[in-house]
């Protein structure tokens, strides 16, 4: 393995600061990483993970929300945050000179929320709105469905944005309690890219971002029972929309760059199995795809289709026996080699963007992954062969399968579907 292409410090108040220097452009990403999701809230906690991202905006001791976003505008910034499963993270994007005053506004807003009263409880209102929005849009909501089915019993199985009872209930005292059990420095990680020293960040991260010393939050790492399921909520809609899909692999699986290109044959593009087979073949839907995500302890493999009820048997089955003909026959070495050039193609092409590169840096540190320079990222994916492809895809095709919809069909419909 080369030299690094980054550098990684720890500050003296106990934040790990990973940076990545590149003077061709004008631009620094920087992010505040929080090893903290929706799988490390207690029962009466879903969604507080998230609604604390939504709190960091409504204002600290010295700024309003307004305050907040009227600076990062004067700035010419790009700012938001997102919460996922496993983390949080802050970022904003801006011209080099105004680093500091970026930084400064982030790190006020993740350390010094104020967590008013009156904010939380006009915060609550807007989250269950969101909440209302996703459960109104079933072909977002599905992918929550299927992922309660498919790993029912663990944290990674519930929804990051909450439930509306949890939500509706959030009070003061427990949104404050949340933060200084999880907002410490030992559960943080600040990330940069552009044109910034090391150096630099380092000092801003040790002059503004205070947060407590405190041991980083452990976590219960489990895999989850394996069973076939099928979750159908019935409802009036349109479509049915459909979630199909397996356990997948953890994220330091060394397996995880033929997986890539498993899903990237299987269903993953315009050229794949599914798309020709369900979509230009058979015109049986306008959207069809496979993703993957990979967890700590675990992963998922799922296929998403939006097909007319009448049709949501013939799709399911089509999954089915293309998943099967995939693990009896292999994969082809042409495809194998096609998908491999498209998925080198979109890293470089991402990675020509200093909040990818950040972000590339961020999350590798918050889920304890390896970072790969673009060379060996490549490296990896061009030693994936198709022996390889088949062998995971017997490993995971063969598991049980999940099938969760929205559509307005009742379950026994499908039932003989599940194997």
């Amino acid at each position: 393995m080369g030299a690094a292409f980054y550098t990684r410090t720890t500050t003296s108040n106990g934040v790990e600061v990973l940076t990545e220097t590149i003077d061709t452009v004008r631009s620094v990403a920087v992010g505040i990483w929080l090893r903290v999701g929706s799988r490390d809230e207690a029962a009466d906690e879903a969604g507080m993970s998230h609604f604390m991202e939504h709190m960091a905006f409504k204002g600290t001791p010295t700024r309003s929300a307004q305050d907040i976003s009227a600076t990062f505008e004067q700035l010419g910034a790009e700012f938001n945050a997102f919460t996922s499963k496993e983390y949080t993270c802050f970022f904003a994007r801006v011209i080099d000179e105004r680093f500091e005053d970026a930084f400064e506004l982030l790190a006020d807003m993740v350390s010094r929320a104020s967590l008013q009263e009156d904010a939380v409880r006009s915060e609550r209102e807007v989250v269950l709105e969101e909440i209302a929005r996703h459960d109104d849009t079933p072909d977002d909501a599905v992918h929550d469905v299927f992922a309660a089915a498919l790993l029912a019993g663990h944290p990674l199985g519930e929804p990051v944005l909450g439930r509306k009872e949890t939500v509706g209930a959030f009070s003061r005292e427990a949104v404050a309690s949340f933060k200084e059990r999880h907002y410490t420095a030992a559960n943080a990680v600040v990330a940069a890219a552009g044109n910034v020293s090391h150096e630099r960040v380092a000092e801003a991260v040790e002059r503004w971002l205070a947060l407590p010393r405190a041991d980083a939050a452990g976590r219960t790492l489990k895999g989850p029972a394996v069973a076939p399921r099928l979750s159908v909520v019935t409802r009036d809609t349109e479509q049915a929309h459909i979630c199909w899909g397996v356990p997948g692999i953890p994220a330091r699986s060394e397996e995880r760059f033929a997986l890539a290109v498993l899903d990237g044959l299987f269903g993953g593009g315009m050229a794949s199995r599914l798309f020709q087979e369900v979509r230009e073949k058979r015109g049986l839907a306008y959207a069809v795809y496979s993703y993957h995500s990979l967890f700590l302890d675990t992963g998922e493999f799922v296929v998403y289709a939006g097909t007319r009820p009448d049709n949501a048997r013939e799709v399911v089955k089509i999954v089915n026996e293309e998943a099967a003909r995939l693990v009896a026959e292999g994969a082809s070495d042409a495809e194998v080699h096609r998908v491999k050039e498209h998925l080198k193609g979109q890293m470089v092409l991402s990675l020509e963007n200093t909040r990818s590169r950040m972000s590339r840096l961020g999350k590798s540190a918050v889920t304890d992954t390896e970072i790969l320079s673009i060379d060996e990222l490549i490296a990896r994916v061009d030693a994936v062969t198709p022996e390889h492809v088949d062998s995971l895809a017997r490993s995971l095709l063969e598991r049980p399968k999940t099938v969760a919809m929205i559509a307005p069909l009742e379950g026994d419909a499908v039932a003989d579907l599940v194997q």
